[in-house]
């Protein structure tokens, strides 16, 4: 199995955007792609060659769950695990999640010195569904 080392993050708050990737890059080691809205994220994403992205649900304009519909519009993207960041964390909401092809679901909050396991995990387990 590889070693997950690039993650991409769409939020579109700069406090948690700005914790999440201290938390991802200092804590976890990992190399992180910040956008701060969906539509940037398709765009920006095939350059960035992702392993893993994680998607905040409520944003202005293009919300996660368009973002996930556009990237498994993109040949290149189609297979890549992607995870929601939510406070939208009640059982039918997150299996409601899952149904439109995500990995999972993480918290926000969320704790910093966790995140980078969480995401690992996640990936670990999409990794191995393949």
């Amino acid at each position: 199995m590889n070693e997950l080392t690039r993650v991409m993050y769409v939020e579109d708050e700069p406090d948690i955007r700005a914790v999440a990737k201290l938390a991802l890059e200092a804590v976890g080691g990992l190399t992180v792609s910040l956008c701060e809205r969906g539509d940037r994220a398709v765009e920006e994403a095939e350059a960035f060659c992702p392993q893993m992205i994680l998607l905040d649900v409520m944003m202005p304009g293009m919300d996660g769950p368009s973002v996930l519909k556009a990237i498994r519009q993109s040949t290149k993207l189609k297979n890549i695990p992607v995870a929601f960041m939510t406070a939208k964390v009640q059982p039918h909401e997150i299996e409601h999640f899952k149904s439109l092809g995500a990995v999972g679901v993480i918290a926000k909050p969320f704790d910093p010195m966790t995140l980078s396991q969480l995401v690992r995990d996640l990936w670990e387990k999409a990794e191995k569904s393949l």
